[in-house]
């Protein structure tokens, strides 16, 4: 199999504040972020080649795209995978740069969640009828999380109490992040108390483990590695884009444990032989993780092998995954303090890798990064899409 490794570089990006944005519609949020990412690379929207738009909710055809940036009749494709939406529709723009078929793309993933309605409980608004459990028979996005968290503490010895302070932890840590960026949605500091005493949405998950509903849009410039630097002296470069999707395993065998989602581990396996990394805990700077409910990030840290099995409340209590740890997590704050719109997300954390990477965060800046991790997970643990990819210098 062949590797995209260093093939593509990206050398501009753009994203909005993320909020309940009522003064803004879709279309604004586009230019917004596409106008960010041409100033960044310092093109003109005439040079761009092809672009890909990624939306689950917010429209069809890439006329979502050409129409509010008036693009110049160049192909226009619409992406949408679940919660991998915006990482895969920049997946699809590198494979069309390494295959040598254009030499600058734009990638742009949105949603506007806040005009469906959709409070992230109940039935969900998809196009189509035909997306099995989610939002029918009970079932829900918090009802389902949960289960990774009532097995994950039988099945390590977790008492009630214990566990709810292991994730607690995490959802604190990434409001301490997520104040200090400016384009979150969330930006306030929240007590391990407040977390634990907050109301139950589905147990033990309470109104802090959840992330929010919202609306964002963010996009990124992306060209051959050999041009990078025409366009900046700080481009970052694809090491890796991997994607995997489920089988239905989770509702079909009684053997399932829901304490590991098979998706990350295939794709993080397969991101990690792209990029030539053999120990990612040690390699891996800084990684921006699907964090719907903390106790999926919990779960995550195990899958990407940054913590061994069973043993992930360690590195939460020892500060590993803080800013100052070994491996930060969340550093902008997540889908914790972002939300998640769901076609941007994926857009929103290389955002904040790229940014890292070249040194321009801020007070939040970590020291020196030299790779970082974004990933995904849509659907249900029982079956997922998952997204995983990583850039670095």
């Amino acid at each position: 199999m062949g590797s995209i490794k260093d093939k593509v570089a990206i050398v501009g990006m753009g994203c909005t504040k993320f909020g309940e944005l009522w003064d803004k519609g879709q279309d604004d949020l586009i230019v917004e972020a596409a106008l960010e990412a041409y100033e960044d690379a310092g093109i003109e929207q005439k040079d761009i080649e092809a672009a890909w738009v990624g939306t689950m909710f917010s429209g069809d055809t890439g006329r979502l795209l050409s129409e509010p940036l008036k693009l110049n009749y160049i192909p226009v494709t619409r992406v949408e995978n679940m919660c991998a939406t915006g990482s895969d529709a920049m997946r699809n723009a590198a494979y069309a740069v390494a295959a040598g078929v254009y030499d600058l793309v734009l990638a742009l993933g949105f949603d506007k969640l806040k005009d469906t309605g959709w409070m992230g409980l109940g039935k969900v608004p998809f196009p189509s009828e035909s997306r099995g459990l989610i939002g029918s028979q009970g079932m829900s996005g918090p009802s389902a999380f949960a289960l990774l968290a009532t097995a994950y503490f039988a099945k390590y010895g977790l008492s009630p109490e214990e566990g709810k302070r292991m994730i607690g932890m995490i959802s604190v840590k990434s409001h301490r992040n997520g104040a200090k960026h400016p384009k979150a949605h969330l930006r306030r500091e929240v007590t391990l108390e407040q977390v634990l005493n907050a109301p139950i949405i589905a147990w033990p998950l309470g109104l802090f483990d959840c992330c929010g509903v919202t609306d964002g849009a963010a996009s990124a410039i992306l060209c051959r590695a050999d041009m990078a630097k025409n366009f900046r002296d700080d481009p970052v470069y694809i090491k890796a884009l991997q994607i995997s999707v489920g089988q239905n395993q989770g509702w079909c065998r009684t053997d399932f444990e829901f304490t590991s989602v098979y998706e990350t581990v295939a794709a993080a396996k397969r991101a990690y032989a792209e990029a030539d990394i053999k120990t990612p805990r040690e390699e891996i700077s800084m990684a921006q993780v699907h964090d719907c409910f903390s106790i999926t990030e919990a779960i995550i840290m195990e899958d990407l092998e940054f913590s061994p099995r069973g043993k992930v409340k360690d590195d939460i209590d020892a500060g590993f995954f803080e800013m100052t740890g070994g491996l930060p997590c969340q550093t902008d704050g997540g889908l914790k303090s972002f939300g998640h719109p769901i076609g941007a997300s994926g857009l929103r954390m290389m955002y904040e890798c790229y940014k890292q990477l070249q040194g321009k965060c801020g007070e939040r800046q970590l020291k020196d990064p030299k790779l970082g991790l974004t990933h995904n997970l849509g659907g249900f643990p029982a079956t997922a899409t998952v997204s995983c990819c990583i850039a670095g210098l």
